[in-house]
């Protein structure tokens, strides 16, 4: 019979808890869309829930909003009003760049030059109505639609399909979305 010293199992169990820690490994590629319409894509999307970024903490009525530049990339505009719905309007004007223009799904969004954020369109329905843009990091999502609310079950689906992608469906959040009967 093989007899093992206690302490063998000591020094044993944080190499165990390190090697645990270290599988995550490289996450899955993040597949997008096959095929986005830019045209169609373009316009405004409000921001029904996302992982938010730290400027997008606490933000009430968020839309981002697309237009096709000659050049072909994309002027982006991001609003919101900070805190609350009478907060502070805040809008940032980052740029978007199609990486991959057999899909047109994957774009590198800049905040600030010459950095490109990944910004992967990952699910986009028929009418062009919701869509859901994802990273390959999975630290940040977001669902938006073409109005400031969805039916229910919409989002569930959705929510279900960004758990499906790897995202941790306790991190994402609704965004407050409150507008009159004509919203923008």
């Amino acid at each position: 019979m093989i007899r093992v010293d206690r302490r063998f199992f000591v020094l044993l169990a944080p190499v165990l808890a390190l090697m645990a820690a270290c599988t995550g490994g490289p996450k899955a590629e993040m597949k997008t869309v096959e095929k986005v319409d830019l045209a169609r894509f373009m316009g405004d999307w409000y921001v029904i829930a996302n992982i938010p970024t730290s400027i997008e903490k606490g933000a009430h009525n968020a839309v981002e909003s697309y237009r096709l530049d000659d050049d072909g990339s994309i002027d982006t505009t991001f609003t919101f009003r900070d805190g609350a719905f009478d907060g502070k309007l805040k809008t940032y004007n980052p740029r978007g760049f199609v990486v991959d223009r057999n899909s047109n799904a994957l774009w590198g969004m800049r905040f600030i030059w010459p950095i490109k954020a990944d910004y992967r369109i990952v699910y986009v329905d028929e009418a062009y109505s919701q869509t859901v843009i994802g990273r390959q990091k999975r630290d940040y999502v977001w669902i938006m639609a073409r109005t400031p609310a969805i039916p229910e079950a919409d989002y569930q689906r959705l929510l279900a399909f960004v758990v499906n992608l790897g995202y941790d469906a306790s991190q994402v959040q609704r965004v407050p979305q409150r507008w009159p009967a004509e919203p923008r």
